[in-house]
This record gives C-alpha cells, sequence and structure tokens, in this order.
C-alpha cells in the first residue's frame, strides 16, 4: 500500500562550500546559477513538482542572502530553520528541523547537487517506490557512468529487492544522489549536534531497512567551479533533446 507523496521537505543548504572558492567568497553555494538558476531552485522546484508544500532550508554561511532569495517563494513555502550559531552537518540539522518537519515521511534534498528528470519526475517515483512497512529510508541513486561532475567513489549496492549495502567503493556501485525520503522516527531521541547521516545509512542498513531507487534522470554534481561549464553544456544538451 502507498501512501501520498510527502507534502513536506528538508533542504541541506548550510554548507560552507569550501571547495567552491572563490565563488562561494561572496555568496553560498546553493545560489550558485547553473543555466540561468540557482542550485537552490532547481531542488525546491523539483519538490513543488512533486506536491511538497512545505520546506525546511537550513542556513549558515552568508545566511541572509538565503533569506532574502526563498522570501517571496510559496511552492514550497519556506521555512528558515537557522544554524548560523552552530554547523549541524547532516543528520543534526534534520533533527534542529523536526519540529517544522513533523512525524510523517518528509523529501530530503541536497542544496548542492541537481538533476534533469526524465519523463516521470525522479522524486514522484521515489514517492511511489516509498514503502513505510519495509523502510527507514529510500534514497535515490545515480549510476556513476552517466553522473556529471561525479569524482568520487560509489556509495552504495543495490539487491534485487531494493535494500541497500555500503558498496566500499566499489565499481558495481551507485552514488547517492543526495535525496531521499525519511521516515523521522530515526532521529527518534537524536540531539540538534553536530552529526552526520551515514550513522543512520548504517543503522538501517542494520536492519535492512535502507532501501534504495535508480534514478531516470541524469544526476549533475557541481563540486568545484570547474565543474560549473560541463553542469551548464548538460543543462543545454537536455533542452535541445
Amino acid at each position: 500500500m502507498h501512501s501520498s507523496a510527502p507534502k513536506k521537505a528538508m533542504v541541506l543548504a548550510a554548507g560552507l562550500g569550501l571547495r567552491m572558492r572563490p565563488v562561494t567568497l561572496r555568496m553560498p553555494k546553493p545560489l550558485v546559477e547553473i543555466a540561468g538558476k540557482p542550485l537552490l531552485d532547481w531542488g525546491l522546484d523539483a519538490l513543488a513538482q512533486a506536491g511538497v508544500a512545505e520546506a525546511a532550508v537550513n542556513v549558515h554561511y552568508l545566511p541572509d542572502q538565503i533569506r532574502a532569495h526563498v522570501a517571496g517563494r510559496t511552492a514550497p513555502r519556506i521555512v528558515i530553520s537557522d544554524e548560523t550559531e552552530q554547523l549541524l552537518d547532516s543528520a543534526g540539522g534534520i533533527v534542529k528541523a523536526l519540529p517544522t518537519l513533523g512525524t510523517s515521511p518528509f523529501f530530503l534534498v541536497n542544496a548542492d547537487t541537481f538533476w534533469i528528470d526524465g519523463p516521470d519526475p525522479d522524486l514522484l517515483r521515489l514517492a511511489l517506490a516509498w514503502d513505510a512497512g519495509k523502510m527507514d529510508m529510500l534514497l535515490m541513486l545515480a549510476d556513476p557512468n552517466t553522473a556529471v561532475g561525479h569524482t568520487g567513489k560509489t556509495d552504495f549496492l543495490l539487491a534485487g529487492d531494493g535494500t541497500l549495502a555500503r558498496s566500499g567503493g566499489s565499481e558495481n556501485g551507485l552514488i547517492y544522489a543526495g535525496a531521499a525520503i525519511i521516515d523521522p522516527a530515526v532521529f527518534e531521541g537524536a540531539g540538534a549536534t553536530p552529526h552526520s547521516l551515514n550513522r543512520y545509512f548504517d543503522s538501517a542498513i542494520d536492519k535492512g531497512r535502507l532501501h534504495g531507487l535508480e534514478m531516470k534522470g541524469q544526476w549533475i554534481t557541481v563540486g568545484t567551479p570547474d565543474a560549473i561549464p560541463a553542469a551548464e553544456e548538460a543543462v543545454a544538451k537536455a533542452r535541445r533533446q
């Protein structure tokens, strides 16, 4: 039985963007534009298309620029989660925003990666694949052979039943594409202190409750300034098709 798509989302936008210097000396990485659209808006537009009504966006570095940028947005409505005093990392940032996110499964999107959807939007595919009876988290995964800008190793091995294991960098592995659906119950008892989502991934793996779905769209990651032209070319190519 599939429930309806999540109506809330967490957008991780608080990072320092150190690898994106010198561009990020004057703006936070989520506001770096690719093909005329800030990275943050690529993610928020995808969430709006998936029917998300409200998104928590965490801020730390140059927060006023992000606040001003999202101030006028209504789809989704934006709630700022302020981490200016202390950067809380991927999981701590979510825990701090849990009062906004509520008790139902929510979308998670990293503000600094994006993708070009295929015929069926990948976030909607993720929502259709979500099964609360089997899953604590469902991760969107990308094929390293088609991803643009990816230079690191793979992250997960996807089994036939949809469960995930750590890939240990295996060539058969897939990349975590920076989007997921998460049941907030996994954070029960956790504090809003700096800590990573990786411990929750590992815990869900141990229970057989970390699942993945390979995306149909093209995943693009922009880690450094020299990755921007390749990302813009990928968008231009997709728009020509």
